[in-house]
């Protein structure tokens, strides 16, 4: 199992869009994220999650 950057957004990106991760609500109660459906939504996410990938990459350097 690798762990560099582009392995991690990789995986990261397919959970989030897949759904089905656990968590906790503010209340404490446990829930699971929803899956992305739309194509909106898909390409927000990616476009989040490739600013956060770049901003990683420039604190590493």
């Amino acid at each position: 199992m690798r762990s560099d950057l582009w392995t991690t957004f990789n995986r990261v990106q397919e959970n989030m869009v897949r759904g089905g991760l656990p968590g906790r609500t503010r209340q404490g109660r446990r829930t699971k994220t929803r899956a992305v459906e739309g194509i909106d939504g898909s390409v927000a996410l990616n476009r989040a999650l490739w600013a956060l990938a770049h901003k990683m990459r420039q604190l590493v350097k």
